[in-house]
């Protein structure tokens, strides 16, 4: 399809600004040099081009079939073209059709037509596609003439998307741009391994939906990944993806949009929040060069540009370079006098030499040690002559290295479009927002610590037997599991709990309160009550017989008799760790701030498993709540280094038996000063969905 040496239109029309000329008018001015057959009974011939009445009448069999029909005709062109031997097909067409009762919907058939026929699908619903590299333009409305190859491949599930990237300015060029539309056939995974196979492809940006074939979906990222294509995903329909909550936490928050994160931080994927951004992004990225290690270097001319750099940096988590001495001397003896030698750096003074003093400044900083990349912060406005001033120093700094280098502009709409082009065609990359742009070398700073990540050490699991035991267990019933099961599910995977025991009468928990040792807690466990704080179901700190006896019976009245008798944790944070099943992308591993925090804060992350300890930190520093691990109002660190080796003890939990679990929930984990413990559990089974 995206290499056909033939191709038919099908509703090819001679009607000026028709769909169907479109069609023509794009194959032919693309500059296609392959067989072109317009289909349609009511013409000769469409721009020069006989014209055949139907694509059985044409004189052989065709590698591509455009159809340019509407929905009404699309089952009967697309069984046309099968019959005729087509090898793929392209569908503009909404494929919508009023619903019929017992009746399958039109995508569908058209699908089992494809598939029946072997026939990959571009579409329906779509714009189409073009391989630039080849001059092949298989889409449905005017892009721009001058095209020319480059090293970026576009996939999207917007066609606005589609036609807004090839119209750009900014000199972002495209080896092969797909709107694959509701991927009867072909997905989006299909279309980036294709780009992968490519030696043109640099970047990989994707800008989707859903995924439809998650195995194929990851195994695409995991190619990128092999290659050192870097993959921008701007992924929308955080609202929509949103779950009603679930019996657990943590089955409820996988549904946030979540499990795309956890995908995306498992491949190196970088997610984008705006177009603009995914724009600053592409063109960083693209020019092929990566940032060392360190932080970002940056010059201005405007103090109170600096300021909003700084400002802006933080908001996008951006660290500076820590400059050397060495690196602030050589600067000193560069600047004028009264500018502080600092990165970020404002070294305009009065202006005078500014050229001298920037390409200087900028030799100093790239040659710091602590510099990863360089942002030369700047307006881009008008400037006479063009191969003067900013531009000059621009194009001298990105010629004299082999570091990350852009100009970034703070205000977009303040860029001379006649420099802009005048220092992209020299190889320069322009970001065009203080904000997106800085957000750019944020991503360029992520992918090199994600490359520079180590391969995962598995941990070890608890043997053959017991997980076997453990997948019988949960495969024999959907009720979720007693506390006390639970826990000894934690118990057999390292994960540290308090000690329990289950009792079913106050005689029973006063005995086993002796045995624990005083205070314990008392929780409620009747089966299906699944949150026992929120049914006022917790007694905490109980110190002697008179206490348990007075919480016992006052539980036994609201909520049964059955309860569990645990230890006091010793004091510290508490977090929540559990284990969700995503039904795109299997079970994933999360840490959240715990107890009652857990729905309020929203302070969670997944991660895909398997995940060793290093990960493991990385995933607890993303917390909001973080800061409070290291000791708050005179408290005590926790232990990190526990808390972290719990969460790999759930990821081989997930691994041996996260395909049996639907939710499992440990709330709260107590991470105190020595250790960390497990207070509270729930595990609810897959049984049946497996």
């Amino acid at each position: 399809m995206l290499e056909a040496r033939s191709v038919a239109v099908v509703g090819a029309s001679a009607r000026p600004d028709s769909f169907g000329e479109q069609l023509m008018v794009q194959l032919v001015r693309g500059g296609f040099d392959g067989h072109v057959h317009p289909v349609n009974p009511g013409y000769d011939e469409v721009l020069g081009y006989r014209c055949a009445p139907s694509i059985a009448d044409l004189p052989g069999t065709v590698d591509l079939a455009i159809l340019g029909v509407g929905n009404s005709r699309l089952e009967e062109h697309l069984a046309a073209a099968a019959e005729a031997g087509a090898r793929s097909a392209v569908i503009f067409s909404s494929c919508y059709e009023p619903p019929q009762e017992g009746r399958p919907r039109l995508p569908e058939r058209l699908a089992e037509i494809a598939r029946r026929a072997g026939i990959i699908v571009c579409g329906g619903n779509g714009m189409g596609f073009l391989n630039v590299e080849r001059r092949l333009r298989a889409c449905g409305f005017y892009e721009p003439d001058d095209l020319e190859p480059g090293s970026v491949t576009l996939i999207t599930h917007s066609g606005s998307v589609f036609s807004a990237f090839l119209h750009n300015d900014r000199r972002i060029r495209f080896n092969v741009a797909v709107s694959p539309g509701l991927e009867l056939t072909a997905t989006a995974s299909d279309y980036a391994d294709y780009a992968l196979g490519l030696p043109s492809t640099r970047v990989l940006a994707l800008f989707i939906e859903t995924v439809r074939d998650p195995p194929e979906f990851r195994a695409a990222l995991a190619k990128a990944q092999e290659q050192d294509v870097p993959v921008i995903v701007l992924k929308v329909g955080r609202e929509d993806a949103a779950k009603p909550l679930v019996q657990a936490h943590s089955g409820a928050l996988a549904g946030e949009d979540a499990a795309y994160d956890a995908v995306f931080d498992a491949h190196g994927a970088l997610r984008v929040e705006s177009l603009d951004e995914m724009a600053d992004t592409i063109e960083l990225l693209a020019t092929g060069r990566r940032a060392t290690k360190g932080g970002l270097a940056a010059m201005l001319d405007s103090g109170g540009e600096r300021a909003h750099l700084i400002d802006a940096a933080a908001q996008a988590g951006v660290p500076f370079a820590r400059i050397s001495d060495e690196t602030r001397s050589r600067l000193a003896e560069t600047l004028e006098e009264g500018l502080p030698a600092v990165n970020p750096l404002d070294a305009w003074g009065t202006g005078h030499d500014h050229e001298r003093i920037y390409r200087d400044c900028a030799a100093a900083l790239l040659d710091d040690p602590d510099t990863a990349a360089l942002a030369f912060a700047v307006d881009l406005t008008t400037q006479d002559p063009p191969e003067g001033g900013y531009l000059e120093v621009a194009t001298q700094t990105n010629e004299a290295t082999d570091v990350a280098f852009a100009v970034l502009s703070n205000l977009r709409s303040a860029i001379d479009r006649r420099d802009a082009r005048w220092l992209r065609d020299r190889g320069v990359p322009i970001l065009e927002g203080t904000l997106t742009g800085l957000r750019a070398f944020g991503h360029l700073l992520a992918y090199r610590d994600h490359r520079a990540r180590s391969p995962v050490r598995d941990g070890l699991g608890p043997g053959q037997e017991i997980v076997e035991r453990w997948r019988e267990r949960l495969a024999s019933d959907d009720e979720p599991l007693s506390e006390i099961e639970g826990m000894e599910l934690l118990s057999d995977y390292e994960i540290p709990v308090v000690r329990s025991e289950a009792c079913w009468s106050v005689e029973r928990a006063l005995e086993a309160a002796e045995r624990i040792g005083w205070p314990v807690a008392l929780k409620a466990s009747a089966p299906g009550l699944a949150h026992k704080t929120e049914a006022d179901g917790v007694r905490l700190g109980l110190a002697g017989e008179e206490d348990l006896r007075g919480a016992y019976l006052d539980i036994q009245v609201r909520l049964g008799p059955d309860v569990t008798v645990s230890a006091m944790a010793p004091p510290g944070v508490e977090l929540a760790l559990g284990l969700a099943h995503d039904e795109q992308f299997g079970p994933m591993v999360m840490v959240a701030a715990g107890g009652v925090l857990v729905e309020v804060l929203r302070d969670r992350r997944f991660a895909l498993p398997p995940l060793d300890e290093d990960r493991a930190r990385e995933l607890l520093d993303r917390l909001a709540v973080r800061p409070l691990l290291d000791g708050a109002r005179g408290r005590p660190p926790a232990d990190t280094a526990a808390v972290a080796r719990a969460v790999t003890r759930m990821s081989v939990l997930a691994t041996d038996l996260g395909d049996r679990i639907a939710a499992l929930d440990v709330n709260p984990l107590i991470a105190g000063e020595r250790g960390c413990h497990a207070v509270d559990v729930l595990v609810i089974p897959r049984a049946g969905r497996s």
